[in-house]
């Protein structure tokens, strides 16, 4: 058991990520909507585990297997940065139980302005926790700056849907039912940036192969928090585009006009079952740490590396966020 552990790399992740499928089965194994169900003594205990595992303390008889559990906790409930547990409504782990909620009331109540406001408000207000909660923490945002993001994003939301409905209310009822996803495609464009402003300002910390600290980018963070953004509207799309058009059909139905009160269930558990394939799928399109040539940095950053290193260094490297 000792011989086994000695090799055990718990920061290491068990999929090779620099292949889409061994991201898709990490993100399938931290994202699992089941640990936000997991007592906070527990996550606490996976905390001890992993941080005892780095430094090579493990208790007489931990398993390999027991460390694996520990890290899957570890990764779905702590900050990687900070290493602080995250609030559980702002974890990748809640994206399946609070996006299937959120998502499928913005599919069923589409048709009356009020509703069309509040749902796209709460599902903003959701999106700026998951997006604060995720961010780099090495680059901090203000209080101000997080209330402007806020409220550019949900009232970008707001404005998509509302200006859209009035525009297809003559065109096909299933026209209408794209509108919620027109309106979180744009909001996503604008809460990400806003939320993660300080990145694009200050740059995000680049790095070598060997993990030594080169300087701050601002291209790298731009092309990371693009990455982020284009996970986030694929996330959302295959619920929000597809299961519109089988409700429009499915609500034609004689059996489902006698049940209309279970349209909504309905279509909430349909989101969840997008969600917990997409999830995974969405945040594994690109690789958590991106790799980014060095011609492609500021002219500051490539000079600094041409001082610091004898050879010359194709790559640098940057965590994206999520």
């Amino acid at each position: 058991m000792e011989a086994e552990l000695s090799g055990f790399d718990v920061d290491a992740p068990r999929w090779d990520q620099r292949t889409f499928l061994g991201r898709v089965k990490h993100f399938f194994n931290i994202t699992d909507p089941r640990t936000v169900l997991v007592p906070e003594r527990e996550l606490d205990w996976a905390k001890v585990m992993v941080e005892k595992s780095r430094i090579g303390a493990m208790p007489p008889g931990t398993s390999v297997e027991q460390l694996l559990y520990a890290k899957k906790l570890y990764d779905s409930a702590f900050h990687p940065d900070t290493g602080e547990k995250m609030n559980v409504i702002g974890r990748m782990s809640f994206q399946v139980p609070g996006g299937m909620v959120i998502t499928g009331f913005m599919l069923q109540f589409y048709r009356t302005m009020p509703a069309v406001i509040f749902w796209q408000w709460v599902n903003q207000s959701f999106n700026a926790l998951v997006n604060y909660t995720n961010r780099n923490a090495a680059s901090p945002i203000s209080n101000r700056q997080m209330a402007l993001s806020y409220v550019t994003a949900t009232t970008t939301a707001v404005a998509t849907a509302v200006g859209m409905n009035m525009l297809t209310k003559r065109a096909p009822p299933l026209v209408a039912r794209w509108v919620p996803f027109a309106a979180v495609a744009a909001a996503n464009c604008v809460n990400i940036p806003m939320m993660r402003q300080q990145e694009l300002i200050q740059g995000i910390c680049v790095k070598d192969r060997n993990q030594n600290e080169i300087g701050y980018s601002q291209r790298a963070a731009a092309i990371g928090i693009a990455q982020v953004v284009i996970s986030r509207i694929i996330m959302a799309a295959p619920g929000m585009i597809l299961l519109p058009v089988l409700m429009e059909r499915l609500e034609k139905l004689r059996f489902m006009k006698k049940v209309k009160f279970l349209h909504a269930p309905l279509q909430v558990m349909l989101c969840g079952c997008c969600l917990v394939f997409m999830v995974p799928v969405a945040c594994g399109l690109f690789p958590q740490i991106c790799e980014l040539p060095v011609s492609s940095l500021e002219p500051d950053l490539q000079d600094t590396m041409k001082a610091k290193y004898k050879e010359p260094v194709p790559f640098v490297y940057f965590n994206k966020g999520l």
